[in-house]
């Protein structure tokens, strides 16, 4: 019962898709929204199958992924294992919080210009950029998953014994593994974020400079095919998220 109430949801969710598309069709050929503003999907559509053929989309598409995914790979290495151990340790919590503090309120394009300034147009300034965007609020997210873990529990599990190691491997991690991963998923659209932005600014490739690039030559399709590419893989990228989480974190399915 609950499948086909699933798949009934599924075909109202096209349904409406196609509606939108269909009315915004109409209203683009009966002249009421100017193509130069609001081009038809037709015409997005005509555009996605030009750039497919001389290979650009998929070239711009590759490289914005390849750097949000180095980038926040990277920062989810660093940022995982220093946020379990900060989150367990008052002490050390207390050294770093104000780094921590001065450095979570700054946006990603806040470090572009001194990205530029130390690494140039280059791909690792991209993943710096994505890097710095991501981590703060990655750590803080790791945190306060480590926190959240019943004192009580840690406590019982050294009073029967347990080594640190041990508490680690068999309380910390699997009690605050599900709150980590919900938290890296949002990160990863941040991380799209900002390395759209970088990429707006400073890029010879990627989504970002394809919809700059768009936007210069009043090429509207373009800029909104961007747009939709990124939307398509982040989607992509987070069903596969999702298939991760549950090889991860298989007591939590329902």
């Amino acid at each position: 019962m609950t499948s086909k109430s699933n798949s009934n949801l599924v075909f109202v969710s096209l349904g409406s898709l196609l509606v939108f598309l269909g009315l915004w069709e109409f209203l683009c050929r009966m002249g009421f929204i100017e193509p130069l503003f609001m081009p038809s999907p037709t015409q997005i559509l005509a555009r996605a199958v030009k750039m497919i053929g001389d290979g650009s989309l998929v070239q711009h598409t590759l490289a914005s992924t390849r750097r949000v995914m180095v980038g926040f790979i990277v920062s989810s290495l660093v940022a995982i294992p220093f946020g379990i151990f900060l989150g367990s340790s008052r002490f050390f919590m207390a050294v770093f919080d104000p780094f921590i503090s001065l450095l979570r309120p700054l946006p990603s394009m806040s470090w572009i210009p001194l990205s530029l300034l130390w690494l140039g147009i280059t791909e690792t300034q991209k993943y710096s950029i994505v890097f710095m965007g991501s981590f703060a609020p990655s750590l803080l997210y790791i945190i306060e998953a480590t926190k959240s873990i019943d004192p009580l529990l840690v406590r019982a599990a050294r009073n029967l014994g347990a080594s640190n190691l041990d508490v680690m491997r068999e309380v910390i991690l699997p009690g605050s593994l599900p709150q980590i991963i919900a938290g890296l998923k949002v990160m990863l659209g941040i991380a799209w974020t900002c390395i759209i932005s970088a990429e707006l600014v400073a890029a010879r490739e990627g989504l970002g400079f394809m919809i700059m690039n768009g936007k210069e030559y009043f090429q509207t399709d373009t800029v909104l095919l961007g747009m939709v590419m990124i939307s398509i893989t982040v989607m992509i990228i987070d069903v596969l998220f999702r298939k991760f989480e549950r090889r991860l974190l298989p007591w939590t399915r329902q």
